[in-house]
């Protein structure tokens, strides 16, 4: 049984993950921290990660603008984090990685199993079609309340895509007036209307044929599965920088 701390427990995330967490024998809430319990869930809500109960993991759905103390309240308790939040800066990622070196963090732009395993089969395909010249373009839907554009998850694709290209391509955010493509970047588009969950659409296109990778999420419930998923694989695991592509080759030991 894996003891898990919800920090950020009220949110959307944090609502679902309390349900599936429910249904999962292998997976028990303990506790949530939050600014307020509002009575929502069986387990006690605190308002600091110090007053919670003993735990194997912490998962995180909350804010960026919460993520230094959370950093530091889990290097100070030595617990393990699964760290879902997006739009972090860049002092903050320094962050992770400096703290990753006392404890097990695994940080990801998306949990879902799905996308991981995306990226993965990005990175064989754009081997071949970077070296045949395609054209690569990214297209990511969300719903209307999303701050950050691109997506965190759509900048995950890019990079997984330029990393097998060897580090070669730009990025181009929207386009507007008139300016030729250019040969060596990847174009970034952001949709955001009524209540998606998320849609992602990674075309590849060369003279005559085009060749697309896509991934919708129809729920909030597919990152709380994978979230959940990081939560028992991280448990237990010695201190470092983890991703989800490490718990999906865990699936195939």
């Amino acid at each position: 049984m894996v003891k898990v701390i919800l920090h950020g427990c009220n949110g959307a995330m944090g609502r679902v993950i309390s349900e599936l967490a429910g249904e999962m024998e292998e997976i028990r809430i303990v506790a949530g921290v939050d600014l307020e319990d509002k009575g929502l869930y069986a387990y006690p809500v605190y308002q600091e990660l110090k007053s919670c109960p003993k735990a194997d993991v912490i998962v995180d759905f909350s804010s960026a603008k919460a993520v230094d103390a959370l950093l530091e309240a889990c290097a100070g308790s030595q617990i393990p984090l699964v760290l879902c939040t997006t739009g972090l800066s860049r002092e903050q990622v320094e962050k992770v990685q400096e703290v990753s070196k006392y404890i097990p963090v695994l940080r990801s732009a998306n949990m879902s199993l799905g996308i991981n395993t995306l990226l993965r089969i990005l990175q064989e395909a754009a081997k071949t079609f970077s070296s045949a010249g395609f054209d690569i373009e990214i297209v990511e839907k969300h719903h209307n309340r999303k701050a950050d554009a691109p997506s965190g998850t759509a900048l995950a694709l890019a990079d997984a895509i330029n990393e097998a290209a060897g580090g070669s391509y730009h990025y181009t955010y929207g386009r507007e007036g008139r300016q030729q493509r250019e040969k060596k970047e990847i174009g970034l588009h952001a949709v955001r209307c009524g209540t998606m969950a998320g849609e992602h659409e990674v075309i590849f296109a060369g003279p005559d044929e085009v060749i697309t990778f896509g991934h919708t999420a129809y729920s909030k419930a597919v990152f709380a599965k994978g979230a959940l998923e990081a939560a028992r694989f991280l448990a237990g695991k010695e201190p470092g920088l983890y991703t989800m592509g490490d718990v999906i080759e865990n699936f195939s030991k």
